[in-house]
């Protein structure tokens, strides 16, 4: 089907013959960081093609110019329509895109955790059956802690990525295949041929040539600064800031600030940086143009030549670029005779910069969710250093409920301070809302706990719905700990209940003043340590019963004051052991009454009476008063020598020898004369 012009087009179709389908005429649109669309007008003499032998079926594209191929484009067919039928021919539509195409047609809502963007996105072109791509990187990219695809296509969730790590991808072509690569610097183009500038033709129709071409510059961003916040290092500053360094036809003034940054370390901060000032000024000095060049494509540059403008003629690089091509001659006799046509219409910037597309829109949450604590399968606390937890989301359709589910999730807590503050970590099997951080599914965080059908309160509602309650449960056991507040009206109560132990420290003054009764019951010991007094108050009567012993040590004094009467019952004896001296005062009468009998051991015992000593016995007693000493008995017996000290002599010798004659020591008895 060649014609004076040199060129041909040829398509080939799935499994159908090559002769099956003529291209009558095309139109492909191909630009950086999208897929390409070719769209195909055919003519086949058969009526009837079988659509399921075309649909999503490979289709081959090529370009011929005087025998020898300049272009191919291979990819699937997404759209067939059937058209008019002639005398002999049946006009078909057909809509090619790549493979990378059908990512568009997935969406999905799903997290991947410490990987490479690189990595993630493989993984989505190899789901979709895609394993010819490649990634020619001149930069390293840190791997994503937690990197959601949220409810957008794989196709949005890829072209966002790579956006957002400096990335940008195109197509190359072989017979029959064609692949996906991802860049992100210009070194990574491809080197296209020389085409020199010829204006409106200037006589000449064959080689390829530029035949238009504009030169615009625009005032854009001059700077960007960009900021972000890490919980790890809240004090530090995460700003990076990039100035253009082609400002010399405008001002420096243009700032491009943003928060946050979407990084949480300098190495990416920098990066990052970087890819939005270059996202900002790719228009800041870009070229146009029409050309017969079929070769072009993005992701590949040529040199212009010949320019009149010297500066211009320098690489430049596809950034978009839409190929056109009609051949009448396919519709044969339905033709008017016009001849085999191709050109292109072009956008480029200089090969020497890197093209960055601008940040796509990032779906966003609209509202908190719930979600579950996960951990690893015999825990009931998982956390971290920070009291991040993990959780499993209801959309994740990944997630293994596990430790791995998720990120580390930070956890908000009623109060946080410096070591102080209020804490409780959600437990594994627990419901929690999660509220996102500007709403980026990126960052989630726990702002609420919920119970539901299979975690209850902890008590049955509506019935106790005046209680209050801060209610724990002891790790892999059965107990718990309680903190319970009842408010209903005249049965208002604190409970407190603590499963082991219970420990309060006040470092100051602590006052308990109970209205009625108070109560305590220790099942064992008890021990109460004062470092200095203690005092006491019983307003009434005090009673306190003891099953066993009672020991006091007093290191100083005791000092009693009783207002009435001390009575002691003690069933059995009454020891008392005093170190140095033991005094008794009692203002009235002191009576000893010992049945059995007293004894008293002493090296000296002092008895004194201030009026009258009167020692009774059963036959006989001993009085000692003013007037002397009277021993009253029947019968006195003195054994052992006597010696009697008086100043009279006579007195002495008389009372002697009344003793060695047993006669009476007084004339005259007292008691016969009633005294005592």
């Amino acid at each position: 089907m060649a014609n004076s012009t040199g060129l041909q087009f040829t398509v080939k179709v799935g499994a159908l013959p090559a002769s099956t389908f003529a291209v009558v005429d095309f139109q492909l649109s191909e630009a950086l960081n999208q897929p390409f669309a070719l769209s195909l007008n055919l003519a086949s003499a058969l009526p009837d093609v079988d659509f399921g032998a075309v649909l999503d079926q490979p289709c081959e594209l090529l370009v011929w110019y005087e025998g020898e191929l300049k272009r191919r484009v291979s990819g699937i067919i997404s759209a067939f329509a059937q058209g008019d039928t002639g005398f002999r021919r049946t006009r078909y539509q057909a809509e090619v895109r790549p493979a990378l195409w059908r990512l568009g047609l997935r969406t999905n809502a799903r997290l991947f955790q410490a990987q490479k963007p690189e990595a993630i996105i493989g993984t989505l072109l190899e789901e979709s059956g895609i394993t010819d791509y490649a990634f020619a990187l001149r930069h390293d990219h840190a791997p994503r802690e937690y990197c959601v695809q949220y409810r957008e296509s794989d196709l949005a969730f890829v072209t966002r990525l790579a956006a957002e790590e400096g990335l940008y991808f195109f197509h190359e072509f072989e017979e029959g295949k064609h692949r996906v690569v991802f860049a992100d610097d210009a070194g990574a183009l491809s080197k296209g041929p020389e085409l020199f500038f010829n204006l409106a033709n200037q006589g000449l129709s064959e080689g390829e040539y530029v035949r238009r071409f504009r030169y615009a510059e625009a005032v854009s961003t001059a700077e960007v600064a960009l900021k972000d916040y890490s919980f790890k290092t809240p004090a530090y500053g995460l700003l990076h800031s990039k100035m253009s360094g082609e400002l010399s036809h405008q001002r420096e003034s243009y700032q491009h600030f943003d928060y946050p940054g979407r990084f949480k370390q300098d190495p990416s901060g920098k990066a990052f940086t970087g890819y939005r000032l270059d996202a900002l000024r790719a228009n800041a000095m870009t070229g146009s143009g029409e050309s017969n060049a079929a070769m072009l494509m993005p992701g590949s540059s040529f040199t212009l030549t010949e320019h009149p403008n010297p500066t211009l003629n320098s690489g430049w690089q596809l950034v978009a670029i839409t190929h056109s091509g009609q051949q009448p001659q396919a519709l044969e006799e339905e033709s008017g005779g016009e001849p085999t046509t191709y050109s292109n219409s072009f956008e480029v910037m200089s090969a020497k910069s890197t093209w960055r597309a601008d940040l796509p829109y990032k779906p966003m949450v609209d509202g908190p969710q719930i979600a579950t604590v996960v951990g690893p399968a015999g825990e009931e606390i998982y956390c971290d250093e920070y009291g991040r937890i993990k959780l499993q989301f209801p959309w994740d359709r990944y997630g293994s409920s596990d430790d791995q589910s998720s990120c580390w999730v930070r956890v908000s807590q009623g109060w946080a301070g410096g070591q102080y503050g209020l804490i409780a970590i959600p437990r594994i099997g627990h419901e929690v809302i999660v509220s996102f951080l500007e709403g980026d599914p990126d960052q989630p965080i726990v702002t609420g706990r919920t119970f539901h059908a299979t975690n209850p309160s902890p008590y049955e509602l509506p019935l106790h719905k005046t209680r209050m309650s801060i209610k724990s449960k002891t790790h892999k056991g059965g107990g718990f700990n309680e903190l319970r507040f009842e408010d209903a009206a005249d049965n208002e109560e604190i409970f407190i209940h603590a499963q082991k132990d219970q420990n309060i420290q006040v470092n100051h003054d602590e006052t308990l003043s109970v209205g009625n009764d108070q109560r305590i019951a220790v099942a064992r010991d008890r021990t109460t340590h004062i470092g200095r007094d203690e005092a006491n108050t019983v307003g009434r009567d005090r009673k306190e019963h003891i099953r066993q012993d009672v020991f006091v040590t007093i290191d100083r004094n005791e000092v009693r004051n009783i207002g009435n009467t001390l009575k002691e019952d003690i069933t059995a004896s009454h020891l008392v052991t005093i170190g140095e001296h033991e005094k008794v005062v009692i203002e009235g009468i002191q009576t000893i009454e010992a049945r059995s009998g007293q004894r008293l051991l002493t090296t000296e015992y002092i008895l004194q009476g201030t009026d009258r000593i009167l020692i009774r016995g059963p036959a006989g007693k001993i009085l000692i008063d003013g007037s002397g000493i009277t021993l009253d008995a029947p019968n006195i017996q003195l054994k052992g020598n006597v010696s009697i000290t008086s100043p009279s002599v006579d007195q002495i010798q008389a009372i002697e020898a009344a003793i060695n004659q047993g006669a009476p020591l007084v004339e005259e008895c007292p008691l016969k004369e009633g005294k005592e």
